[in-house]
């Protein structure tokens, strides 16, 4: 009887709200004793705020005390943290534990141990596509295609959701394998692919016929801006008089990159403003110093963020002209925060960004001024750099000849 009458002081202790744990408890029950209590000073605002999380206090106490086996705190910290970025059910908000932070920097210097593959995750049916495929990796090697559906890593089956928690598996030790399945049409292929140390290219260049000069920049990141400029710098000294930017399935990267390659063709003005949710707004303006080549920018469906940010810029301000196909539209913007003297961090969605005329890009996109659609057939297909059978490149190469024209 007098253990139903402690467990029901248990509940109504909890349902006031008035439980006091005690350090020097023998047992689950005695953590409602209150005896020996050691008390500190703070602020009202700060009791409140760690009231708000009393009870997650609670029940780690009771674990760490009482369950039945010594618990990994430090890993019921870690999913406590991804649950919390979790529930707001957005993609782009992340956590980054040491390994992964690790990762993410290595990716950006463009050197890392895994199987070579770029992909994007679609927010609409939640699917995972390989975009590009990089030249002499593994992934290439094995017959992985650009346009196949990611569809699981090892265990891990992978969606729109989980798709960095496959980054993750995948990158690793150099040699050791990793499994991974594809949808590739209606037809579902496992790979076993050993993992090499790979070394992104993010910028490509080379020379057109007639004077037209081709930049494919595959994503912004690392040093891609300075990659971009000396390729720019490149093409002119031989002769461009023109100059196609294809940015198709580039999903993005640092806005920072955006801006810096978007400076070199235009003047000052804006690029495009962002707001948060409190309305605060923020400006990326450009300097004084053009180049006036005359421009083309190709863009696909797999064209985001970033990418978005540079051709919407450009387009709307006059300064290029847009060929492809619908792009993705990833409208918002993320903040990616250190923590722990930067042994990890978080990545955090907190703004909105538009074009210089107020144009939304988020969930709509941006509409080509030539819209040039891949042949189906066509739509996994490799082409060498500058190939003009390649259709789009060819409707962009053409509609450069024209600016070349306009401008005689």
């Amino acid at each position: 009887m007098k253990k139903k009458v402690l467990i029901i002081a248990m509940l109504l202790a909890l349902m006031a709200g008035v439980i006091v744990v005690s350090a020097n408890a023998s047992s689950p029950l005695d953590y409602f004793g209150g005896r020996n209590q050691k008390t500190v000073t703070i602020s009202q605002e700060e009791y409140d705020r760690l009231s708000r999380y009393k009870k997650m206090d609670t029940i780690m106490q009771y674990i760490e005390q009482w369950y039945i086996e010594e618990p990994d705190t430090d890993k019921m910290i870690e999913n406590a943290t991804r649950g919390i970025l979790y529930a707001l059910e957005d993609p782009y908000t992340f956590y980054y534990n040491e390994e992964e932070w690790d990762r993410m920097k290595e990716e950006d210097e463009g050197k890392y141990g895994g199987i070579g593959i770029q992909m994007l995750g679609n927010a609409e049916d939640y699917s995972v596509t390989i975009t590009r495929v990089f030249k002499d990796t593994p992934a290439q090697r094995a017959g992985v295609l650009k346009g196949d559906v990611l569809v699981r890593v090892e265990d891990l089956e992978v969606d729109f959701y989980s798709m960095q928690n496959a980054v993750n598996i995948m990158r690793g030790t150099v040699e050791t394998p990793v499994e991974i399945e594809v949808k590739r049409g209606e037809e579902y292929i496992t790979f076993h692919i050993p993992r090499a140390m790979i070394h992104v290219n993010r910028v490509e260049h080379t020379m057109l016929e007639d004077n037209v000069g081709l930049i494919i920049l595959y994503e912004f990141a690392g040093e891609s801006e300075q990659e971009f400029s000396a390729a720019l710098e490149e093409l002119k000294n031989q002769g461009a008089k023109a100059l196609i930017v294809d940015l198709r399935d580039n999903g993005g990267g640092w806005v920072d990159s955006a801006s810096h390659i978007a400076d070199l063709f235009l003047d000052d003005g804006l690029l495009f403003y962002s707001e948060d949710r409190y309305g605060n707004r923020e400006e990326s303006k450009m300097k004084e110093g053009k180049d006036d080549i005359p421009l083309v920018i190709l863009i696909n469906g797999q064209s985001a963020s970033s990418a978005e940010i540079l051709s919407g810029g450009l387009h709307d301000r006059g300064r290029a002209t847009l060929v492809g196909t619908q792009s993705y539209g990833k409208g918002i913007m993320q903040v990616v925060i250190p923590l722990d003297d930067d042994l990890e961090g978080f990545q955090m969605t907190y703004q909105q960004y538009f074009l210089p005329s107020g144009v939304k890009v988020h969930k709509v996109g941006l509409t080509p001024d030539i819209i040039s659609e891949m042949p189906e057939e066509l739509a996994n297909a490799y082409f060498e750099l500058g190939d003009l059978s390649d259709p789009q490149l060819k409707d962009a190469w053409e509609t450069a000849r024209s600016l070349i024209n306009t401008e005689i």
